[in-house]
């Protein structure tokens, strides 16, 4: 399937040379370029059986992809990197100027090789934008100058209304949309006494609710069904929006003018993430392993993702001698407990099962943390029982060439696959 993938993309791309080749000669470049793709287009969708509109499209993908990341392509082919990967480099690469692309495109690739497209995509958006020769907060306060809001007629009585606007304030209505349509779902079961015809015949979705909110909120600046009387929702004009931004500390101070990552999402200015960062009284400082990028430490008892990942690879399974529950059933303990001053950070946390848990906080067992993520038990009886941290399920070393059958010459060495 990969090569039937890749020979059809390069089909694709050639089609759109022959189509610049045709257009080379008339003198109205331009127009004749726009024809002639239209003609080779239309006989390519005769043949694949697909609109032509569709086919040139594909084509103008295929000449960003092929002509504009080669070497992406090339480790597609070559089965480093998959087709997600390829597609987010080029999504990121879109903001990297032609003469910086290709030391891009080295630098994403390899940071593709080491994990999924939908971990690695935020992380190459923010590549991109450090790479630009102008800085984003310089970006941004231009970009920030063309924001409005039109409408786009459409059928049947709809229209879509479309705001453009700052990445932090969109997504921030987006969320307090969404919590306020939750909080009107959730109340749906409730919802039995003769006065709740209105809530209990309610059968909107998230997103038919999310539109009706956004309407009221704009009309009439408030919601006209306000349903939520549980004491846990409240009123919905008390929700308010919420956005999770990761700042660099030289960000900042202001040491650097660089972008912020608005987790899960895309890149924001350095001003609006100071700005907010000022207002906040909620802080999470992580620290990170300079080589492997992963979170060694917070401030807060809640361990982040990527720290959860990290233990669930080392740990495997509940780290009481004998018990071997897998990690993912498993809950994360502080080995010197949080409430008396142990801190979030790897050397201190290990995956225990609910019942090693609860002995562990319940009963004289008692455990410390050594290095390398062993763990030392102690029973009410004095024994100590040692827990080593679990072998990898999976490790690449490089092998030794053997002699080729019939040959003296080893074979030519393959490089290790990344872990």
């Amino acid at each position: 399937m990969l090569p039937g993938q890749i020979r059809q993309l390069r089909v694709l791309a050639a089609a759109g040379h022959l189509a610049q080749a045709q257009a080379v000669t008339a003198n109205t470049r331009v127009r004749m370029h726009d024809m002639a793709l239209r003609a080779i287009a239309a006989e390519v969708g005769g043949v694949m059986r697909v609109a032509d509109r569709t086919v040139q499209r594909r084509i103008d993908d295929a000449l960003v992809i092929i002509d504009g990341y080669p070497a992406a392509v090339a480790a597609w082919e070559a089965g480093r990197i998959v087709r997600g990967h390829v597609q987010a480099i080029v999504e990121a690469g879109n903001a990297v100027p032609f003469e910086l692309r290709g030391e891009f495109e080295a630098l994403a690739i390899v940071r593709c090789e080491q994990d999924t497209p939908n971990r690695v995509r935020a992380e190459l958006q923010i590549l991109a934008q450090r790479m630009h020769p102008r800085s984003f907060a310089e970006r941004h306060e231009d970009a920030a100058a063309g924001r409005c809001v039109r409408v786009i007629p459409g059928q049947d009585g709809m229209s879509d209304l479309i705001a453009t606007l700052p990445t932090v304030i969109a997504e921030g209505i987006h969320d307090r949309l969404t919590q306020q349509a939750r909080a009107i779902i959730d109340t749906r079961p409730e919802r039995t006494t003769p006065n709740d015809d209105v809530a209990a015949s309610d059968a909107r979705s998230t997103d038919q609710v999310r539109a009706d909110v956004l309407a009221d909120l704009l009309l009439a600046g408030t919601p006209a069904l306000d349903d939520t009387r549980d004491t846990t929702a409240g009123p919905l004009g008390a929700i308010r929006a919420r956005v999770q931004i990761l700042v660099p500390a030289a960000t900042l101070t202001g040491a650097d003018d660089g972008p912020c990552d608005l987790v899960g999402r895309s890149p924001i200015d350095p001003n609006t993430a100071r700005r907010l960062a000022g207002d906040t009284r909620i802080w999470e400082r992580l620290f990170h392993d300079p080589v492997t990028k992963v979170t060694t430490a917070v401030d807060s008892y809640r361990v982040p993702a990527g720290m959860r990942r990290f233990l669930q690879a080392r740990d495997q399974h509940c780290r009481f001698p004998g018990c071997r529950v897998p990690a993912i059933r498993c809950e994360i303990d502080h080995t010197h407990d949080h409430a008396l001053g142990g801190r979030t950070e790897t050397c201190n946390l290990a995956h225990l099962c609910q019942r090693h848990h609860s002995m562990k906080q319940f009963t004289r067992w008692r455990v410390r943390q050594l290095s390398g993520g062993v763990l030392e038990w102690t029973s009410p009886a004095g024994r100590t029982y040692r827990e080593d941290a679990p072998t990898p399920a999976v490790a690449f070393t490089p092998a030794t060439p053997q002699a080729a059958p019939g040959t003296h010459e080893p074979p030519p060495a393959s490089d290790p696959a990344p872990f």
